[in-house]
């Protein structure tokens, strides 16, 4: 009985100091676990922070190039119908958004949707203004009836994007 309680006074004391040693270890692996955690999201913050910022800025001359106002003047020419230049002003819209598709990773989900929004109620916008037209409308008739009716809209979808987008930029910083 003796050596039971002999034995009983080593091991305790030794099982305490292993289970006292097992947690500080375990603490200090994790605050390191924890470091390399926090350093690797700093490097990668670094790293991913300047392409996002990058996109934000492509997706914001996207837009800026699609509204009519810049993209009316810069595909008119003198002698088009209006069928042509509707054709041209929804092709390059289309090749506007398909060239910045992939920034889309870089975007909120509400960012892409509101960005895609614009781009296909200004496509509407510019099929319903070429349906009001008749058959020997000119490029000028077309541009004037597009520009009324983006006028005439409450919400300007493009700018509505555009404001989304900047406010997401600078929640950012």
């Amino acid at each position: 009985m003796e050596m039971v309680y002999d034995l009983l006074k080593i091991t305790i004391p030794a099982a305490l100091i292993l289970y006292s040693t097992y947690l500080m270890m375990r603490s200090f692996l994790n605050k390191q676990l924890d470091e390399l955690h926090l350093s690797l999201r700093h490097k990668n913050q670094e790293t991913v922070l300047p392409v996002r910022m990058q996109a934000y800025e492509r997706i914001c001359l996207l837009l800026e190039r699609i509204s009519p106002n810049n993209l009316i003047p810069r595909l008119n020419e003198k002698d088009m119908t209006a069928g042509q230049l509707q054709a041209m002003m929804v092709s390059e819209i289309r090749n506007e958004l398909n060239h910045n598709l992939s920034q889309q990773v870089y975007l909120s989900d509400d960012a892409w949707i509101y960005v895609k929004s614009a781009v296909e109620q200004l496509i509407s916008l510019i099929n319903e203004s070429a349906n009001q037209l008749g058959e020997g409308a000119t490029s000028l008739d077309l541009a004037k009836t597009v520009f009324e009716k983006n006028m005439a809209n409450e919400t300007d979808t493009i700018s509505g994007a555009l404001g989304f987008i900047k406010n997401e930029i600078r929640e950012l910083f």
